[in-house]
């Protein structure tokens, strides 16, 4: 089994690739800036961090580019409130991220479009066995 670093670096490389051919985006979403780049390794960082809850069931990616808590009960109480605050942690660093990207094209206001882009791809790049909510809000499991 690859590290959870490995699989999250991964993961956000493979959402870059996957969503860089899309003739759906205008925006270059390779853009690179000082802020794409901190955002894009606070991205790292916090995904490392959330690898075991994705494979465990605990949270899973929403239908807009974040992640929300899945499964409670797939971790123990005490890892409950850390759990969210971890969730809420990453959902502001992608957030960030989709914001730096618009920044970096000179189109702050593409943000919205970049992270439903990006949201697709987030879903459609997960491992087998990570859980994802539809556009209808029905969780699905890869």
């Amino acid at each position: 089994m690859a590290s959870p670093y490995h699989a999250a670096s991964y993961l956000l490389a493979m959402g870059f690739s996957a969503i860089s051919g899309t003739a759906e985006a205008a925006a270059n979403l390779n853009a690179s800036s000082p802020g794409v780049q901190s955002a894009r390794a606070q991205v790292e960082a916090l995904a490392t961090q959330m690898h075991p809850y994705f494979v465990s069931g605990a949270v899973g990616y929403t239908a807009n580019g974040q992640v929300t808590i899945h499964d409670a009960a797939a971790v123990s109480l005490p890892q409950r409130a850390p759990l969210n605050g971890l969730v809420s942690s990453y959902n502001q660093a992608l957030s960030n991220l989709y914001q730096q990207i618009a920044d970096a094209n000179g189109h702050p206001e593409w943000a919205g479009q970049i992270q439903q882009t990006f949201a697709q791809a987030w879903i459609s790049k997960a491992p087998a066995g990570y859980w994802y909510q539809s556009p209808s809000g029905q969780w699905q499991k890869k």
